[in-house]
C-alpha cells in the first residue's frame, strides 16, 4: 500500500495524547479518523479539535472498526496491557507509548498476540529518532569513538506532571517511577553500547523528598554492566528545575558529549549541541533539524506510516520495548534490595 493514505486511530486524549493527535494530523499521508477518550471533557475537546474524526468514549468501539491501519495508544501505564491486547487481538498494527507494560508478563502477552496476528508493534521510545541523539548513535556505529566503553545518560528536571486523576503519583498505577522517564535513558544506553553485547547486571540506588511516599524516587542512579565489558550510568533527578538532558559516550579512541535544555520538556524552542572528540581535536557537530520530543513524536508517526506502507523497519520494536521494561524492573529490584541484580533473571 505504498501510495495509499494511512488511517490512524488514537486511544487517549490527555495532555500527551493531544500532542500525539497533532503529530498524526501534521504527518503527510496519514489521516486521524477515530479518537477514543475516557472523560466527557476529553471527548468534547477531541470533537472540537478534530471535527472530521469519529470520537468515542469507549475504546472498544474504536478497536472494532475495520478501516484503521494502526492504532496509537496513549493511556496511563497500568492500562497499556488491556488496550494493547484489544488492538492487537483485532489484527491492527500498534504504536504503544512507553513503558510497554508494567510487568514482563504483560510484555510477553502483547508480543505473543502481535506475533500470532502478524501485527507491527512499535514502542514509543521516540528519542531514537532524534536528529541529535540519533546522530550520536550513527557516529558510534561508524567507529568515530572506536569501541564504545562507557555511556552516561543523565537528566535534571522539575517534578513529573501528576497525570489524569493523579495516576503518575499512584504506585499501583504507575508501576514504578523508573518506568516513567529513566526508561528512555536505559533504552539509549543499551542502544549506544550494543556493540558491547547486552546488559548483564544493574546496581541502582534512589531516595525521595516525599517522606510519605519513598517509593516515588525523586533522585535515581544506576550503573549497568554489559557482557562485552562496557558499562553505562543512568541518572535522574526530579528535584531540580526546567529540563536538561546530557549524554556522554567514550570509546577506545574518542568521545561524544551531547546536551539538550528547555524551560519545559515539551518545548519547540530548546537549546542543544553535540561535541565530538576523535582523539586529536574537538569539533562541534552540526544538527540541522531541531530536536526535542515534540519533533521526535512527529517522526515516530511518520516512521510508523512508512513501516506500514514501505516495510521500513520500526524505530523501536516490541523486543526492544521489553528490554527497556526489564532493565527498569531490575533497577527497581536493586533499589529495593540494595544489591546488584542480574539481568538473566529478567530475560
Amino acid at each position: 500500500m505504498s501510495d495509499e493514505r494511512v488511517r490512524a486511530g488514537l486511544v487517549g486524549f490527555g495532555a500527551w495524547g493531544q500532542h500525539h493527535a497533532n503529530a498524526i494530523k501534521v504527518t503527510e499521508g496519514v489521516d486521524l479518523v477515530a479518537i477514543a477518550a475516557r472523560s466527557d471533557a476529553s471527548v468534547g475537546a477531541a470533537k472540537e479539535a478534530y471535527p472530521d474524526a469519529e470520537v468515542y468514549n469507549d475504546f472498544h468501539k474504536l478497536v472494532e472498526r475495520d478501516d484503521l491501519d494502526f492504532v496509537d495508544v496513549v493511556v496511563p501505564s497500568h492500562l497499556h496491557h488491556e488496550v494493547a491486547m484489544a488492538v492487537l487481538g483485532s489484527g491492527k498494527h500498534l504504536l504503544l507509548e512507553k513503558p510497554m507494560g508494567v510487568s514482563l508478563d504483560e510484555c510477553d502477552d502483547m508480543i505473543r498476540v502481535a506475533t500470532e496476528k502478524k501485527c507491527l508493534f512499535a514502542v514509543g521510545h521516540e528519542l531514537r529518532l532524534s536528529s541529535m541523539w540519533g546522530k550520536a548513535k550513527s557516529m558510534i556505529d561508524e567507529g568515530f569513538i572506536g569501541d564504545p566503553l562507557y555511556a552516561l545518560v543523565e537528566l535534571s528536571r522539575n517534578p513529573y506532571r501528576q497525570g489524569a486523576d493523579g495516576w503518575r503519583y499512584d504506585i499501583d498505577r504507575v508501576g514504578s517511577w523508573i518506568l516513567e522517564e529513566p526508561i528512555h535513558f536505559f533504552d539509549l544506553a543499551r542502544w549506544y553500547l550494543e556493540a558491547s553485547g547486552q546488559p548483564e547486571s544493574i546496581y541502582a540506588t534512589a531516595n525521595s523528598r516525599q517522606k510519605d511516599h519513598p517509593e516515588l524516587h525523586d533522585n535515581f542512579s544506576a550503573i549497568m554492566h554489559f557482557t562485552g565489558g562496557a558499562y553505562a550510568v543512568v541518572s535522574q533527578t526530579l528535584a531540580a528545575f526546567e529540563h536538561h538532558q546530557t549524554i556522554k559516550v567514550t570509546g577506545t579512541s574518542g568521545a561524544l558529549w551531547a546536551s539538550w535544555s528547555g524551560a519545559m520538556d515539551r518545548t519547540r524552542h530548546p537549546t542543544f549541541a553535540l561535541r565530538a572528540f576523535n582523539g586529536d581535536e574537538v569539533v562541534n557537530v552540526p544538527i540541522e533539524k531541531p530536536t526535542g520530543e515534540l519533533f521526535e513524536l512527529e517522526d515516530q508517526i511518520s516512521r510508523m506510516a512508512d513501516a506500514i506502507r514501505k516495510d521500513v523497519p520500526l524505530h523501536c520494536s516490541a523486543a526492544d520495548g521489553r528490554w527497556s521494561v526489564a532493565m527498569c524492573l531490575a533497577a527497581e529490584a536493586s533499589v529495593d534490595s540494595g544489591r546488584k541484580v542480574l539481568m538473566a533473571d529478567y530475560l
